[in-house]
């Protein structure tokens, strides 16, 4: 689910997202136009080629995030990369298409169907007859029960993320025959296709040993196209080769090589010529769809820059050069003759030298990165605004409501895709992507876009505009000191202002020692905001002046004209904290929350914008609660039954005392929705599960825990002959089509990979 460089995708350890839920889902019916699941926003972008243009061998080097600390992928510490290898090596029952829905895998699975449901469910596999591990040993019923029983959450030896669905299965033997794998549940299990993928070797899971210690670092049996040939922590890369072994269409690629650059790095890297293909930033990307441009006919660079002012070294030099003489000799008598004197000259000859060099640097630049194209589509994954609920004010559903319906949705994702020529559709679910089969828009419980309701919802929660700023025995500012419930009885007996807020001139200071409050405040907020990083607030300077004006019993929606006055309750301004990421990688982040706040603002609610690191935003601040408001994404998942409800579990007290929150950092649950997402995952009607899950979220809408905004954009830069890989959207990778074209597969003749 980057955007974050560390988001949930790297810190949901959840072996369902970063496997089998990432590839599998019941298979559904066809979407007929009425059907709200739509259809994918964003085609898949990939340089499809057939197998036959695809020149065998080369070396496919391809930057990652990092070298995985596992290859066991149902491990806590397992991540993004390991993911990558495992998809790559070792047996996956079913993957996902471009559509987000399953397909079998038919180099591995010859059919799988439910056989009985009562008085039990039994599934029953039928194994490709082909199918071996790299020992040669037929896969088969012991690697299934191998990885059930470690899975299971029986036995506690085993250091496993996650037991969903295991833990329902009751026993699992052979069927008919060796090829035959039968599957009985304890529990009926609508998920269970998300099972077994990837399957690991009975070596790796047969003991609690080899489980937690052996397949970390190497991997000596798989079973899939390529094979883990090293995991090499000092160069920071991993190395896949063919897989001798493997039974279905042989690799186009010798070689793999699985490199760990930081993102503010590859474009260096992509320069260096040391990559074929990158996950990239925006800014990246437009350097390389500038350097394969438009050029000039003659000289080969760029007509025009990004911003569509002539490129460097497009030859339009702003001073003339005589022809036969030098540059500098040229230049002097052209000062000369415009009453300029030869220091000028001399001055401007140095800055034309310096502009000289940059130019050439940049055309240098420029040549390395035009073997290059970008490829882009829409992750899948969305960007989402949580909210913390577990105490503050946004323990108040109105509240939550309040800040969600003062969001203009569509604004903040035109602001992130829009720039990057993607469709800027805001997300409509919790629990699906646009074209899969559980989406459907449910941001309707929650409402539309409206300032008006959000301050309506705001006044009625208690948090009206109005009253002084004043500062609080801790230095805070507050609005409309707190009163004793004597002076509050006194005031409502004579008509006083008590949680009411002044209509007509509530942002104004009627008089100098209000204003002075004001400037003190605003002082006070810079100085703050050398100590703890940028900050937005727009509680900055709200001091209110004693305006006469008509009064309101609390309660009451401020008016249109009132948006800009900050809302307080019991004598405190309402401000929030907002986390953000300070990495290069998250400045899409950083700029959706400024876009936040201003909307907040325009509602009375101040924020409080503080950058992190990335290595400390998630554990430091959103998965131990210390924030109010954070962005933060999550994958798409295409078993949500499963896979979504512990983020949307309602925490629960553990044993010590503390609060389980699983992966539920909002903090926000009900009930309801735990059991909307039980009789989901328990029902084998799969349009009855579908329609549960759309119910459960749109009481996920209704309770304002987190509020999706867009779908993550996906940029790669890919060398212009890489064929079957690049964004891949929502479909699996298919690792043995991956290649370089045959020179002349285009039409032209492809420029040769260095890899090669």
């Amino acid at each position: 689910m980057s955007h974050v460089g560390v988001g949930p995708r790297a810190v949901m350890r959840s072996v369902a997202f970063l496997t089998a839920g990432a590839l599998a889902l019941p298979a559904m019916a066809g979407c007929t136009s009425e059907d709200p699941a739509g259809k994918p926003l964003a085609e898949q972008d990939v340089a499809a080629a057939a197998r036959a243009r695809i020149a065998d061998g080369g070396t496919l080097r391809w930057a990652v995030d990092s070298v995985p600390e596992t290859l066991n992928a149902f491990q806590s510490d397992a991540d993004a990369t390991t993911t990558r290898v495992a998809q790559a090596v070792l047996p996956s029952m079913y993957r996902m298409d471009e559509r987000g829905r399953p397909v079998r895998n038919p180099d591995y699975l010859e059919s799988a169907e439910v056989v009985e449901t009562e008085p039990k469910q039994v599934v029953v596999y039928k194994l490709n007859q082909q199918a071996v591990w790299s020992d040669g040993r037929e896969i088969g019923a012991a690697d299934f029960a191998a990885q059930w029983r470690a899975l299971s959450g029986k036995d506690t030896a085993y250091w496993t993320a996650r037991n969903a669905g295991y833990d329902r299965i009751e026993k699992i033997e052979r069927g008919a025959n060796d090829l035959e794998v039968r599957v009985t549940f304890d529990r009926p299990y609508a998920d269970w296709k998300s099972l077994f993928t990837p399957l690991y070797p009975k070596d790796v899971t047969g003991s609690p040993d080899a489980f937690n210690d052996g397949a970390r670092r190497e991997l000596d049996v798989t079973a899939g196209p390529f094979a883990v040939k090293k995991v090499d922590t000092k160069a920071d890369e991993v190395v896949l080769t063919g897989n001798p072994r493997w039974w279905g269409e042989p690799a186009k690629l010798d070689k793999i090589v699985l490199r760990a650059v930081p993102r503010d790095e590859r474009v260096s890297e992509l320069v260096a010529g040391e990559l074929d293909l990158a996950e990239i930033d925006p800014d990246t990307a437009e350097q390389v769809a500038v350097a394969a441009g438009p050029r000039d006919a003659g000289t080969g660079t760029p007509l025009m820059g990004p911003d569509g002012t002539p490129a460097p070294g497009s030859g339009t030099s702003a001073l003339p050069g005589p022809q036969g003489r030098s540059a500098a000799e040229a230049l002097r008598s052209w000062a000369v003759a415009n009453g300029s004197d030869e220091e000028a000259a001399e001055e401007e000859i140095l800055a034309r030298e310096k502009r000289r060099k940059a130019e050439a640097k940049a055309e240098r630049r420029r040549k390395a990165l035009s073997g290059f194209e970008v490829r882009k589509s829409l992750e899948p994954a969305y960007t989402q605004l949580a909210l913390n609920g577990a105490d503050g004010p946004l323990a108040d559903e109105r509240v939550r409501r309040a800040v969600a319906r003062a969001l203009d949705r569509e604004k903040l994702a035109a602001a992130v895709l829009k720039p990057l020529g993607l469709p800027a559709e805001p997300v409509g679910s919790h629990l699906a992507l646009s074209g899969q089969p559980v989406y459907a828009d449910g941001s309707g419980a929650l409402g539309d876009q409206d300032a008006k309701e959000a301050r309506a919802l705001l006044a009625d929660a208690g948090w009206v505009p109005g009253g002084p700023v004043k500062k609080t025995e801790d230095g805070e500012e507050a609005a409309g000191a707190e009163k004793s419930a004597d002076e509050k009885d006194e005031k409502k007996s004579d008509g006083g202002d008590d949680g009411t807020y002044i209509v007509g001139e509530d942002d104004k200071a009627t008089d100098d020692k209000a204003t002075d409050a004001g400037d003190r405040g605003e002082k006070d907020a810079d100085d703050a905001d050398q100590e703890t990083g940028e900050r937005h607030s727009s509680g900055k300077n709200t001091a209110q002046g004693g305006a006469p004006g008509a009064y309101a019993p609390k309660g009451t929606a401020a008016p249109a004209g009132a948006a800009a006055a900050p809302v307080a309750k019991d004598g405190k301004a309402l401000t929030l904290s907002f986390v953000v990421p300070s990495g290069p990688g998250s400045k899409a982040l950083r700029t959706v929350a400024d876009r936040i706040s201003d909307m907040l603002e325009k509602i009375g609610i101040g924020t409080e914008i503080t950058k992190v690191p990335d290595e400390s935003y998630f554990k430091d601040h959103v998965a131990s609660g210390e924030y109010d408001l954070a962005l933060y994404s999550w994958p798409a998942s295409a078993f949500p039954a499963t896979d979504a409800r512990p983020i949307y579990a309602k925490p629960v007290p553990a044993a010590d005392g503390s609060l389980n929150v699983a992966q539920n950092y909002t903090r926000v649950g009900t009930d309801q929705v735990d059991q909307l997402f039980d009789q989901a995952m328990g029902t084998l009607d799969q349009d009855k599960a579908r329609d549960l899950l759309r119910k459960a979220d749109s009481r996920i809408w209704a309770a304002a825990g987190s509020v999706p905004l867009y779908q993550r954009p996906q940029l790669v830069a890919a060398r212009e002959n890489l064929a079957n890989a690049g964004a891949f959207g929502f479909e699996t990778p298919v690792y043995e089509d991956m290649g370089f074209l045959k020179k002349g597969a285009r039409g032209a003749e492809a420029p040769a990979s260095p890899s090669k």
